[in-house]
């Protein structure tokens, strides 16, 4: 207020519970400076699981104190990337798996994944396949001809295989969050496209890029009828993969030709205003998504980068990052699941190196792979599908089981909704690995894992106070304030 100082005291009755009442609701929305006091709330998963994504009872507080050398002090004055979200694939095969529960039990879980509320893990980014996964019971496409026989100008075009389980699990999900992001990825095109007949491996055939483009906007505006918005797409999943069932490869070329003279076109003649995000594939190859986005008609179409970490460095994101700095970055796919010789809950490993490390490079989201699978890691497609992909959940019938890439993301989907800022924050050699953001409620949230052997004690700092915190060993917290 720019007015003379007034006693409050000196205030009319309604006015003065006017300005408490404002004053209370300012303080709810928008946390002011930390006071003595201040309250910071820790959730905990301690690697012998006798925590799980646990609040706990005792509450940091912020307070003046000497100045603490393996300090994490953040910086909201520096703002990076906004966040779109955190989350997994909804393969077929997890949506056929929650299709098979019974209805009530199906609306839990779901309510428990993608709500807001106490219990519940605020799942906001999604990813789907554009036809069939490895992660399928079979393979599918949207136009699939018998051998020998095509269809240029897709009369035979359907959702249809998606109508059993994938799309009314999505519209559930949106009845819950109509907000979530989704992301749509393809394993192959119909095989009647392909250079090689098949649905495993080949490239599409250049004769048939318009027409796969078409196949493309058919889908968007198909899934859009259906209440279902995508708000991005990756042209081809692993475009240097050609083992799984089903693949396809695409050169960086090919997909910059493909983008920028028949899907982006074809996008915008269409009036679609989703987002096209290449390479879709490993940090060991920025090269790929650099030379596509020198490419001006590409780049024109292209949103920006998406990566997965089987192989190369993290740091590749920010080396695309660095070439496009106009370009946005995403985390498109990664399995966790636990080591064969795993005698503990391994959490610290891949919180630290996917949660942490991708937006810390300037993604805008993370991505697991996948969101659910049965006791047998199942189902999953023959001769190429993936017999080790355990699902973030497992579900056996109507039972489900939360395993460790389930809280691996909620540890930052519960608190770090979309919309979010990633902030600045110390960094250097004694410092945890960390990462943290100030979200649209003006709310700080910090995600630390201790990937070392003894338990850690540091200082979170923050405008000129410090709140004490000891992590143990192999344990991960996100703190809120």
């Amino acid at each position: 207020m720019s007015r003379s100082p007034e006693p409050f005291a000196s205030y009319c009755p309604l006015r003065k519970w006017k300005l408490l009442a404002s004053l209370l609701i300012g303080t709810a929305l928008f946390p002011s400076l930390p006071a003595g006091g201040q309250e910071v709330t820790t959730w905990l998963t301690t690697p012998d699981k006798a925590n799980l994504l646990a609040e706990q009872a005792q509450h940091l507080h912020f307070a003046h104190s000497p100045m603490e050398a393996n300090a994490i002090a953040i910086d909201d004055g520096k703002k990076f990337q906004v966040i779109d979200g955190f989350g997994h694939a909804l393969t077929g095969g997890s949506a056929q798996l929650m299709m098979k529960m019974a209805s009530p039990a199906r609306t839990k879980l779901l309510n428990e994944l993608f709500g807001n509320g106490p219990g519940e893990i605020g799942t906001s980014y999604i990813r789907v396949s554009v036809g069939a996964s490895d992660m399928n019971d079979h393979v599918y496409t949207y136009d699939d001809m018998p051998a020998g026989q095509t269809d240029p100008d897709l009369k035979n075009f359907t959702l249809a295989p998606d109508r059993a389980d994938v799309i009314p699990v999505l519209k559930q999900v949106l009845t819950i969050n109509p907000r979530i992001k989704i992301l749509a990825s393809p394993w192959t095109a119909p095989a009647w496209m392909k250079d090689n007949d098949a649905v495993k491996g080949g490239h599409l055939k250049k004769e048939y890029y318009q027409a796969y483009a078409t196949y493309w906007v058919k889908y968007l505006q198909g899934m859009k009828a259906e209440g279902i918005a995508i708000d991005a797409l990756t042209p081809q999943n692993e475009p240097e993969n050609p083992k799984n069932t089903p693949s396809m490869l695409m050169t960086s070329d090919e997909e910059a030709d493909f983008i920028g003279n028949y899907l982006g076109p074809a996008m915008a003649s269409a009036g679609l205003r989703t987002k096209i995000i290449n390479f879709d594939h490993n940090c060991d190859n920025p090269g790929y998504s650099i030379d596509l986005l020198k490419n001006a008609v590409a780049n024109k179409y292209t949103d920006g980068t998406g990566y997965h970490l089987y192989r190369g460095e993290i740091t590749a994101l920010t080396t695309t990052h660095d070439a496009f700095p106009q370009k946005n970055i995403y985390f498109t796919e990664q399995l966790v699941v636990p080591r064969k010789d795993d005698t503990i809950f391994s959490i610290a490993k891949p919180v630290a190196r996917i949660i942490i490390a991708a937006p810390e490079n300037w993604s805008r989201n993370v991505l697991l792979w996948n969101l659910a699978a049965d006791p047998q890691n199942g189902p999953h497609t023959d001769n190429g599908g993936c017999p080790v992909c355990s699902g973030a959940i497992t579900i056996d019938g109507d039972t489900v089981i939360r395993n460790l890439a389930y809280y691996t993301a909620a540890h930052a989907s519960k608190f770090v909704p979309a919309g979010s800022v990633r902030v600045g924050s110390t960094e250097g050699p004694n410092v945890l690995p960390h990462v943290a953001f100030l979200t649209p409620h003006r709310r700080h949230v910090l995600i630390v894992s201790n990937t070392t052997d003894d338990a850690r004690t540091f200082s979170i700092r923050f405008r000129g106070k410090d709140a004490p915190a000891t992590l143990p060993a192999g344990a991960v917290a996100t703190y809120v304030w």
